[in-house]
């Protein structure tokens, strides 16, 4: 199974990333972005054929190491690839 996690900051919190990036957009022409979030992508291949036991282990590690849960929200999705 492939884990595919998406994290990105909470609503509030700065961006300074995503600010430099919306600003360089601006500067080359693309003036209807209203706001750019910059985030994190990860894949994690999983040993495990039980859906709901893959998706509890991926909530532990996102919880625990992945993810700083004061200042990011994540979410993600497990594919049987």
């Amino acid at each position: 199974m492939l884990a595919k996690i998406f994290i990105k900051p909470k609503k509030g919190i700065l961006d300074p990333q995503g600010k430099a990036v919306s600003g360089a957009l601006g500067r080359l022409g693309f003036g209807r972005i209203q706001e750019v979030r910059i985030g994190k992508y990860i894949e994690i291949k999983l040993d495990d054929q039980d859906r709901s036991s893959a998706q509890a282990e991926v909530r532990r590690m996102c919880e625990t190491l992945l993810v700083n849960k004061v200042i990011e929200d994540f979410t993600f999705e497990i594919t049987g690839e």
